[in-house]
């Protein structure tokens, strides 16, 4: 499949989603959500990729929604479609990543401000270059956030620092997002991308089923109380231990190997 705003890339089992608007610092397009969506399905539908970065081309990670084009909409007095408001493309990538089995890693290159740090908080794992800047700046447009802002940030950073970053607007440099643990890692510019990758191999390493089991419990448990939790986790180690690859990782550590998963 061949996109106009994004590259996607396929390397052994890791897919690599680059945003492609350099001139613009990625600044997010209808077609680019499309694209983002179109490519997340891409790989969820590949048993061969096992794990997805998201990053930026040139400069910037994600600039956010393209300000001219807002411009153009408020002097065209143009709005979004009927569709568009009620159930918006940005909400549906949201919830591909946040239900993809894949893990996702943000490797956040540059800036990213207003939507294009909610694309990053919808992964599952966000590294920074270390002149990487973000911030929720929708408050400087008017504008309330989007992409999950207001359900991610608080559940990372507490509810009074989530709240002082949205009203503010801010952009924070990337060692804050590190001490706010909004970031994992903080790189030089030049490894961040092998980080990235690393990572990824990591994650691409262990068995297909309980990384998706996990990633699943993970967020479910988010928002269930312990008993809950407890019950969806016994269910998920009985679906795990009943595949080919727990008893191959039973053999690998007993014969002193790595691992061979097939996801079976």
């Amino acid at each position: 499949m061949s996109y106009e705003h994004i590259l996607y890339e396929v390397e052994g089992p890791i897919a690599t989603l680059t945003l492609n608007r350099p001139e613009r610092l990625n600044a997010l397009t209808p077609l680019m959500r499309e694209e983002i969506y179109e490519a997340i399905a891409q790989a969820e539908e590949s048993n061969d990729v096992r794990a997805m970065i998201i990053t930026g081309a040139g400069k910037g990670f994600c600039s956010g929604g393209d300000v001219k084009a807002m411009q153009e909409n408020i002097k065209n007095r143009q709005g979004n479609p009927l569709d568009e408001r009620i159930t918006p493309m940005r909400d549906k990538v949201v919830l591909a990543m946040r239900e993809t089995s894949k893990p996702l890693i943000a490797a956040i290159n540059g800036a990213a401000a207003g939507g294009g740090l909610g694309l990053a908080l919808s992964c599952d794992i966000r590294l920074a270059s270390n002149n990487a800047r973000m911030g929720m700046t929708f408050s400087r447009r008017g504008l309330h956030p989007d992409w999950g802002g207001t359900y991610f940030l608080p559940r990372l950073v507490g509810t009074a620092k989530a709240a002082e970053l949205i009203w503010s607007g801010r952009m924070i440099e990337a060692d804050e997002a590190l001490h706010l643990g909004i970031v994992s890692y903080v790189t030089e510019p030049d490894q961040l991308m092998e980080q990235a990758r690393n990572m990824a191999q990591q994650f691409a390493d262990s068995a297909p089923v309980a990384v998706r089991l996990t990633k699943r419990s993970i967020y479910a448990n988010m928002d269930s109380d312990l008993r809950e939790a407890l019950e969806r986790e016994s269910s998920a180690q009985a679906i795990a231990a009943s595949t080919k690859d727990y008893r191959e990782g039973v053999n690998a550590f007993v014969e002193k190997r790595k691992p061979r998963f097939t996801g079976e």
